[in-house]
């Protein structure tokens, strides 16, 4: 677990970390190949960020540094591996963990110092003799995230940035669209409550979906879950007091006009079924619209939130990829660095700014913005007209304001509502046991499902608001429901995730949405379009009882009556296609 360093070079390391006076403290190890530095770099505020660094022993000239920032202090050597593979390839590696990690002294608050601490572990790298002044970085989720906070203010020495799947703070992890979901909380515990990683904590689902599930029946305040839990979550409480998207989570990483700064070549790479790719795409619009001369490449294609970090998966959910959607993240990443440090080729995966790869067509595109992937768009309405019992998608508006009533208690914890969820990716069927689905007619071609679909919601409630779900669907002509995207979110941040606007009861409101996944899936003539429209309530999320109140305070006890929705049949899906 301790990597390389053995008990004697901790207490040297601990006892010079003592020293506030000394920029850092480090130790250097050689073998017969690789000088391998343990690090202590002093932060502006004083703090200490624990750092590892790789150099082939018979380099003698400075080089271009590869770094690597990361909450995960990983055991079996796996960092070591990781740089020294970065200095075979003719680089210097460099592992810096985040504040408190490691042989750092100082307190763990996941997210809210990388943005600092990593600019000023690139200063000081490029200050080093090893260094020759250019730095570049890689790496996924966390790692991914940080890369990005780095340039909220970039330092001159960062010159490229590889994030896969990136995490941006507030925004998919932990809540997604204003609504808490629960897998950050006991990562909390995984990455806060120890030097390296609590495997225990972190592996011991049990007592996490035990903790879940009695919170979800006795119906207590969201933000007593660690009470439910017994052992107080700090992380988790600062978290949920901040709902809507503030200065907290503004100032971790780039926000608004900070994309309109970074002038440096990126290489993004992203999942169609990766958990938080509205994070990771969210910097890469943004970075396009404040900075509309970026140099920003995209991969995306059928991975999930690891599988787009490795090679991605020969099947996914129970999808079989087509075989070229396979591809290898580590050397796509080092023929970047090449292309970047080096003058070498650019990667021949990159024919345009955006490469996708096309589910069901075993092909890869390309197209110079997210918006040029369409050609096209179907803009399909909800209606309350059947077509064999469901209800129909219909590309006229309807006349008149129409509507569908949907009631849902919340506090009946029998049920659950809003199944949105992508695994498994094909379906035999649709859910009917609650909701509604509003199916197109058959396509007469076939078309490319091509980007993100956005939409707008008609609705009434009787209260002062309530979390929705929207899931895309392709019905395939053998039945199969194949899933294409989806969004949760909550009525009352859908104009603004920066400031709430409570619903007014029993007044139509209109809700409108675009944070849904990004997809391309081939759709087959004959197939249908189906969307599925649903109240959240389930037990793997923050249930909004619709009081107005904070919603984490909220018990069953706000439940009251029944919420009461007026779905109208003038609400629609815009989706975007490319026809040939």
């Amino acid at each position: 677990m301790k990597l390389i360093v053995n008990l004697c070079i901790l207490l040297l390391i601990g006892c010079n970390s003592s020293n506030q006076k000394k920029e850092t403290s480090q130790l250097t190890n050689t073998n017969e190949n690789y000088t391998i530095q343990d690090v202590l770099i002093k932060t502006r505020d004083g703090a200490k960020i624990s750092t590892l660094i790789v150099r082939k022993k018979q380099e003698t000239e400075p080089q271009a540094v590869i770094l690597q920032s990361s909450i995960y202090v990983r055991d079996k050597g796996r960092d070591l591996t990781t740089l020294k593979e970065s200095a075979d390839r003719g680089y210097v590696g460099v592992m810096a963990y985040a504040r408190g990690k490691r042989l750092s002294p100082d307190e763990i608050w996941p997210y809210e110092n990388d943005a600092n601490d990593t600019y000023d572990v690139i200063d000081w790298i490029s200050k080093q003799k090893w260094c020759d002044g250019r730095v570049g970085m890689f790496g996924g989720s966390y790692n991914g995230f940080t890369q990005w906070a780095s340039i909220k203010k970039a330092h001159p020495a960062l010159k490229t940035i590889v994030p896969y799947v990136a995490n941006r703070p507030g925004m998919g992890l932990p809540m997604e669209n204003n609504i808490f979901i629960n897998p950050n909380y006991e990562w909390a515990f995984y990455v806060g409550n120890t030097k390296y990683l609590d495997t225990v904590a972190g592996n011991d689902r049990q007592r996490f979906r035990e903790m879940q599930n009695k919170w979800w029946e006795t119906g207590v305040a969201y933000n007593k879950m660690d009470s439910i839990d017994g052992t107080p979550n700090k992380w988790f409480q600062r978290w949920i007091s901040h709902p809507s998207f503030d200065e907290y989570w503004q100032k971790m990483a780039p926000y608004k006009d900070d994309f309109a700064q970074i002038n440096i070549p990126i290489l993004s790479i992203d999942g169609y079924y990766n958990d938080s790719q509205n994070s990771g795409l969210y910097y890469l619009r943004e970075h396009y619209k404040y900075n509309a001369n970026a140099e920003h490449y995209l991969i995306i294609g059928p991975y999930s939130h690891f599988g787009a970090q490795r090679n991605g998966s020969e099947e996914i959910n129970g999808y079989k990829v087509d075989s070229d959607a396979l591809i290898n993240t580590n050397d796509i990443t080092y023929r970047w660095f090449d292309y970047i440090f080096r003058k070498g080729q650019k990667p021949k995966e990159l024919k345009n700014k955006i490469n996708y790869q096309v589910m069901g067509a075993n092909e890869w595109r390309s197209a110079t913005s997210i918006a040029d992937m369409s050609n096209d768009h179907l803009k399909l309405y909800l209606t309350n007209t059947k077509i064999e019992d469901i209800y129909s998608l219909n590309p006229e508006k309807p006349s008149k304001k129409e509507f569908i009533s949907q009631e849902v208690d919340f506090t009946d914890r029998s049920t659950g509502n809003n199944d949105y969820y992508p695994d498994p990716i094909i379906r035999d069927e649709m859910d009917m046991s609650n909701g509604f689905n509003f199916i197109s007619k058959p396509l007469e071609e076939s078309i490319l499902v091509n980007g993100s679909f956005i939409g707008e919601l008609n609705v009434s409630i009787n209260k002062k608001d309530f979390d929705y779900g929207v899931t895309l669907y392709e019905v395939m002509p053998d039945g199969k429901l194949f899933h294409l995207s989806y969004i949760i979110g909550r009525a009352s941040y859908a104009k603004s995730i920066e400031n709430r606007e409570i619903l007014k009861p029993n007044t139509i409101e209109t809700i409108p949405f675009s944070n849904t996944h990004l997809v391309s899936k081939k759709l087959s003539k004959g197939s249908r379009l189906l969307i599925y429209v649903n109240v959240n309530k389930n037990p793997f999320s923050e249930l909004n009882y619709g009081t107005g109140k904070v919603v984490s305070e909220e018990t069953i006890d706000d439940a009251n009556e029944p919420l009461k929705v007026k779905w109208y049949a003038n609400s629609f899906v815009e989706i975007p296609i490319f026809k040939n």
